[in-house]
């Protein structure tokens, strides 16, 4: 299994492994040589170990600009949120970890809980494309998604323009509540985020090994090895698949 794998997943005879930049409980810093650092970065090196051959880091800005280059051999797996839309051309595991995704609204809003948000004439910046997004555009019935390029931007947009509701991570929404005064998380959450090692579907056996590693990768304690190697807060092993 492992030598079929390896022939589909570093056809190259390197594992080059598609990182997103954006995702900063996953990337937490630069190396001397520019390399990403991070709990992505560890999993895609210890799956390349598995295999017997290097790492080659391929980063991407966006979880979106990576999923649309799969097939087109710049990458052999990517590290990202695995949602239905993206499903469709990638094969992924089981979520390695996750990450829970809610709401912030300005103190004194009427949106008292997550089941608040879903109502017409409310507004929800969001980062386009990103995994949290691709979810309230598959569930949001009434309100509106205002969608942003990029996590800074649409904090901006939902300050700037005085929106209803700022959907993000919840890690990055405490720090966005730090940057100015009056300004509430909501409890609980509206989905997790799951993060996970996605693949090309033509490449099976790949895949099969993939799936296999991230949850032997789990029940060890090597996801969770690297999450307090990094000292990331509000990233969850994933349970078993």
């Amino acid at each position: 299994m492992t030598d079929k794998a390896r022939a589909q997943l570093a056809p190259t005879g390197v594992l080059r492994a598609g990182i997103n930049l954006s995702n900063f409980l996953l990337v937490t810093g630069r190396s001397e040589t520019n390399d990403p650092v991070g709990v992505a970065p560890d999993m895609a090196g210890a799956i390349a170990q598995a295999l017997g051959v290097p790492v080659k880091y391929v980063p991407f800005k966006t979880p979106g600009e990576l999923g649309d280059q799969v097939g087109k051999d710049i990458w052999d797996i990517g590290l990202i949120g695995a949602e239905p839309q993206r499903a469709e051309k990638i094969q992924f595991t089981a979520a390695y970890v996750e990450i829970e995704a809610t709401y912030m609204v300005p103190e004194g809003s009427p949106i008292k809980s997550i089941a608040d948000v879903d109502r017409k004439g409310v507004r929800i910046a969001v980062s386009a494309r990103s995994a949290y997004d691709l979810w309230l555009v598959n569930n949001i019935k009434n309100a509106t998604l205002v969608q942003v390029n990029g996590l800074d931007a649409a904090y901006q947009k939902f300050m700037s323009d005085k929106l209803e509701v700022l959907a993000g991570l919840r890690p990055g929404l405490l720090k966005d509540v730090e940057k100015a005064p009056g300004l509430k998380i909501l409890d609980g959450k509206f989905t997790a985020v799951q993060q996970a090692v996605g693949t090309a579907k033509a490449n099976v056996e790949g895949a099969a090994f993939l799936a296999d590693f991230v949850e032997k990768a789990k029940k060890s304690g090597l996801v969770q090895g690297f999450i307090d190697r990094h000292k990331v807060k509000g990233l969850t092993v994933a349970p078993p698949a």
